[in-house]
């Protein structure tokens, strides 16, 4: 970090607050991939236990807890541009984690050409966020109550909150009642309410802190109401993310979230906290750009994902045995657990024939059809004999 522009204090409050937030995002990624072998675990072995009864699961529930925690003091530590891009950590260990864990033999050239492009993301990922660490805003504020309250009257304030409730509604109009499904459209939704959000969480997390250290600020009404405020926010928030989720693919809700969430978390940090007020045009395009560098690589790194193809069976006739045979189109969406673990990835299935599923339909021999029925028919010359 630039030593020369941050005072003592400050500066550290920047250093607690983006550990902090870079220790949650490692946890919560780490978490997510806990729980994700615990999942697969079960599913593998057909035990019958659900996934809540699992020791595995609870140590991921716990971890995720953590991650969370640590992330939410953060914010009242470090400013709301430094904090919001520092989900791109959770996004890089977690395609790492699946990267380490895949096991895929292929050659150099194959692999090259598979992966190039996310090791891409990777270097212009972990370069940005050393840009925008070391040349972020570097502004902080006692977050009383009194503080918070004149920040809500002022006129940019105010003026961002019209815009911002203007242009939900909108988009809220458009997807209700015009059916426009798009995934623009939704995750602009979501990060309109994330910026909510992020202002929200800063007050608490500030105000939660400065009473820990004595100064009780639980007592004033514009805590209750920003805590209100942020838990729905929250709720509403993972409700449109939860649609987008069934609609679009999740590789590119990823990327254009994120890049989204940020973008609006940077401007609310800007607009309420005034943190880029005391900050040089140099500073602020450096940040600027090392930022870009983020998107850019948050966007190679979920693009290079494999997108598993769902179940697409079609039926053929085996002119042999005269059997329909079902086959499978597609990738396994589950791969069968067969005593390893390949994690962030399936097996790599290209090239593999399809399944060839045989259906339990074949007829019994014409032979022993046709002896059969000599058994059953009657046999007249016998008849008369027995006459």
């Amino acid at each position: 970090m630039d030593l020369s522009r941050a005072g003592g204090g400050s500066y550290t409050d920047n250093l607690i607050g983006t550990l902090l937030a870079i220790f949650g995002n490692l946890l919560v990624s780490i978490s997510l991939s806990i729980q994700k072998y615990s999942h697969m675990t079960l599913a593998g072995t057909k035990d019958p236990r659900a996934f809540y009864r699992t020791k595995t699961w609870w140590s991921g529930f716990v971890f995720t807890c953590l991650g969370e925690a640590a992330n939410f003091v953060s914010y009242a530590f470090a400013p709301l541009a430094l904090v919001a891009p520092l989900n791109a950590v959770s996004v890089l260990t977690s395609s790492i984690l699946g990267f380490i864990f895949l096991r895929e033999k292929s050659k150099p050239k194959d692999f090259a050409k598979s992966y190039g492009l996310t090791f891409l993301g990777y270097i212009l990922t972990i370069g940005g966020t050393y840009l925008f660490v070391s040349f972020g805003p570097n502004s902080h504020e006692k977050l009383q109550a009194e503080n918070i309250v004149k920040h809500l009257v002022g006129w940019p304030v105010l003026l961002y909150l019209l815009l911002e409730i203007i242009t939900f509604c909108l988009l809220l109009y458009f997807y209700k009642q015009r059916s426009a499904n798009y995934l623009v459209i939704i995750l602009l939704m979501v990060s309109l309410l994330g910026s909510a959000t992020v202002i929200t969480v800063k007050a608490v997390s500030g105000m939660l802190v400065l009473t820990i250290e004595g100064n009780m600020q639980l007592d004033y009404p514009i805590f209750h109401v920003l805590f209100v405020c942020m838990v729905a926010s929250v709720v509403f928030q993972a409700r449109f993310l939860s649609q987008a989720c069934k609609l679009h693919d999740s590789s590119l809700i990823a990327s254009v979230n994120y890049i989204l969430s940020t973008f609006f978390a940077v401007v609310a940090g800007a607009v309420f906290y005034l943190e880029f007020n005391n900050e040089d045009v140099l500073h602020i395009c450096i940040f600027v750009l090392g930022t870009a560098f983020c998107f850019l690589g948050i966007f190679l790194i979920t693009k290079s994902r494999k997108r598993s193809k769902t179940f697409e069976p079609y039926v053929t006739m085996d002119m042999t045995n005269g059997v329909p045979v079902i086959h499978d189109k597609g990738l396994v969406v589950q791969p069968d657990f067969n005593g390893s673990f390949s994690y962030g990835a399936l097996v790599n299935n290209d090239g593999v024939a399809p399944a060839a599923i045989p259906v339990n339909l074949e007829p019994p021999p014409v032979g022993s059809r046709s002896t059969d029925a000599s058994h059953d028919q009657p046999d007249p010359k016998k008849d008369l004999k027995k006459d």
